[in-house]
C-alpha cells in the first residue's frame, strides 16, 4: 500500500475484493485501476485541494475504503494508497466475478454476460454491494465486511490515459490486464468546468 502511487495502483491487478453481506458473499479480481495522486499534484484528483470534508478520507490511513457518489448516479470506490497525508487513491474500474456470480446477477439484471457484471465502476460497486456506508472501511481488517486480498498478478499489463477527465489527461496511470474481457471501454474526458478539478468525477 505504500509507494508511488501509479506503482501501487499497478500492483493492485490481480488482487481480490470481496463483500459480505446478509445475502452472501461475492468476490471479484481487480483487471483494471486508475492512479490518483495527492495534494498539489494531480488536478484530476479529489485530493487536489486538501483534504476537504469529502476527500480526507484520501489523506490516510492507506489501505482504507473511499467512497464517493459520482454525477448524482452512481457509487464509486476507491483504495487509499500510500503514506498518510499524501492523499492518493486507486480507482476501481472493473473486475471479474470470481465468486458469488448468482448473487452478483442478482444486483445488475440488466449485465447480458459474466464479463459485464463489474465491466466498469459502477457496475463493479453494484455488484459487490458498495455504498456509503462502507465508507472508511479497512479494507486490510480480516474481519472487515470489504476486504482486499492479494492474488495472482496478470501475465500482461497495459497503460494509457484515465477515463472520462479532462485536465492531467497526459498521465499514463490506467492500468488494466491486457484482453481481459472485463475491462471497461475507455471514453475520453470531456470539455474543462468552470468548477475545477473533477468534483463529480473521479477522485
Amino acid at each position: 500500500m505504500l509507494g508511488p502511487v501509479e506503482d501501487v495502483a499497478r500492483a493492485l491487478l490481480g488482487c481480490w475484493v470481496v463483500t459480505d453481506r446478509p445475502e452472501g458473499t461475492v468476490a471479484l479480481r481487480l483487471t483494471e485501476v486508475e492512479a490518483y495522486s495527492g495534494q498539489g499534484e494531480d488536478p484530476a484528483s479529489h485530493a487536489h485541494r486538501g483534504p476537504t470534508p469529502r476527500a480526507e478520507i484520501m489523506f490516510g490511513p492507506p489501505g482504507r475504503l473511499y467512497v464517493y457518489f459520482s454525477y448524482g448516479v452512481h457509487w464509486c470506490a476507491n483504495v487509499v494508497v500510500g503514506p498518510e497525508g499524501r492523499g492518493s487513491a486507486v480507482l476501481m474500474r472493473a473486475g471479474e466475478v470470481v465468486v458469488g456470480k448468482s448473487l452478483a446477477r442478482s444486483r445488475r439484471p440488466a449485465a447480458k454476460v459474466d464479463r459485464d457484471l463489474a465491466r466498469g465502476p459502477a457496475r463493479l460497486t453494484q455488484s459487490l454491494s458498495i455504498g456509503p456506508d462502507d465508507r472508511g472501511a479497512d479494507l486490510l481488517d480480516p474481519a472487515s465486511t470489504v476486504r482486499l486480498h492479494h492474488g495472482s498478478a496478470p501475465t500482461a499489463v497495459s497503460v494509457g490515459s484515465r477515463v472520462g477527465i479532462s485536465v492531467a489527461t497526459e498521465l499514463p496511470w490506467r492500468f488494466w490486464e491486457t484482453d481481459a474481457p472485463s475491462v471497461s471501454v475507455f471514453r475520453a474526458g470531456g470539455k474543462p468546468r468552470r468548477r475545477g478539478a473533477r468534483q463529480d468525477g473521479p477522485p
